[in-house]
């Protein structure tokens, strides 16, 4: 009895049964529960001879490819589309590339998308995510500040892109950065701050080496730097940027520099070609300057292309066309409760109609849904309803008792 006791510990680490969660026995020996989970790691990483990011195993998309995944899930902006789609067709072939024999190194052309709140920036950003076969991460610019200061230092980028690759270094030294809001970081003033401005002109000074491509040190768990902290050297040579922003006002940069506000005869044919509402296609990089990017950082984002503003026929297509379409995630939702939800078409004009009229792009769909159906998402699952239908009367009624019809067109 004493020595089938003796026997009941761990073959492997020699816990004793009492010192375990679970020991499981074998024919001749015994494992406990941590030393199975240590083994299942041990056979994971053995198991594991390619990187999840290894691009000899993926299959180069054509540009006219990727544009056409993004169409199944972005309404319009074909122009982002092809700027972007080329950009990463680039991105993966600059990465294919081996040592040039004739000299011709190909640079990476870091992108910037301008467009206003709502009009797709990050959506184009989370989408292409999901075709993409090395890291991707999207970080926000709002949060950066100079190191030292309240806030993340710029090297957070890289550990977030170093945590989507899963700590690979190279692979993540290949990978994708997707800046957004980067309008937020503009100088306060058109000229140089004769105060320190942390969290504007001061991150942009910081980008200025990660965009170009340097050797940057980054502490691995994120935080602030100490000097006693383990530091992971990347390169960001190759690592791809893509930044967006809405640029709020720089529709008056554009105007001034067009001269389209100015009143007498000089130049009232070219004015009079002027789509004013719709003045981002006519950016260029002199607009970003004056709106408070220094010279520095522009010229590390050569590729400028804008997003257009959606009109009403393009917001009826998003409501219900594109794979991940906002009616299509409620059919869902009220799937999983074995109930099914329609829509009268009369109510898919008015939820558009709202749309355009509080001027609140595609975000301002997903609001006035969220405010229609919501009573019925809260009611309906306790209740033994088979199908739903939202009329037009239906939606007038609940937008009209909730707080965004209190909502103006500025």
């Amino acid at each position: 009895m004493k020595k089938e006791r003796s026997m009941e510990k761990c073959s492997f680490c020699g816990r004793e049964k009492k010192e375990v969660n679970l020991l499981i026995a074998g024919i001749s020996g015994h494992i406990c529960d941590s030393c199975i989970i240590q083994a299942h790691e041990i056979i994971g990483e053995e198991l594991k001879t390619t990187s999840d990011f290894d691009l000899g195993s993926v299959k180069l998309l054509k540009p006219k490819e990727i544009k056409a995944f993004l169409d199944q899930y972005v309404i319009g902006q074909d122009d982002a589309k092809k700027y972007l789609s080329v950009s990463v067709y680039n991105h993966y072939k600059r990465l294919a590339q081996s040592k040039p024999e004739d000299e011709v190194e190909i640079e990476k052309s870091n992108i910037i998308l301008v467009g206003e709140t709502g009009t797709g920036k990050t959506l184009l950003a989370r989408t292409i995510a999901k075709m993409l076969h090395v890291p991707f991460t999207i970080v926000d610019a709002t949060v950066l500040t100079e190191a030292g200061y309240v806030g993340e230092d710029i090297e957070s980028i890289l550990t977030r892109l170093l945590q989507a690759a899963d700590y690979d270094v190279s692979a993540a030294e290949r990978g994708i950065v997707f800046i957004d809001e980067i309008d937020k970081i503009a100088r306060k003033g058109d000229n140089p701050s004769i105060t320190r401005d942390v969290s504007g002109e001061g991150v942009q000074q910081g980008l200025l080496k990660l965009l170009e491509g340097s050797i940057v040190n980054v502490p691995p768990q994120g935080g602030r730097k100490h000097p006693d902290q383990k530091m992971i050297p990347v390169n960001t040579k190759n690592v791809l940027f893509i930044c967006g922003g809405a640029f709020d006002g720089i529709d008056k940069k554009i105007s001034q520099r067009l001269n389209t506000q100015v009143v007498g005869f000089g130049g009232t044919g070219d004015r009079e070609n002027v789509d004013r509402k719709n003045m981002l296609q006519y950016i260029v990089p002199q607009d970003l300057k004056s709106f408070g990017l220094i010279p520095e950082i522009i010229g590390r984002l050569p590729v400028l292309t804008y997003l257009n503003p959606l009109d009403r026929a393009v917001l009826r297509s998003i409501l219900t066309v594109p794979k991940n379409s906002i009616i299509k995630q409620y059919e869902k939702l009220f799937e999983m409760d074995g109930i099914t939800l329609t829509f009268e078409e009369d109510a898919y004009e008015y939820i558009v109609d709202k749309a355009v009229e509080y001027k609140l792009g595609a975000r301002g769909l997903r609001s006035i849904c969220e405010v229609i159906i919501n009573d019925a998402m809260f009611e309906l699952p306790s209740e033994d309803t088979k199908e739903f239908l939202v009329t037009l009367e239906y939606a007038q009624e609940k937008l009209d008792k909730s707080s965004l019809k209190r909502l103006k067109a500025a």
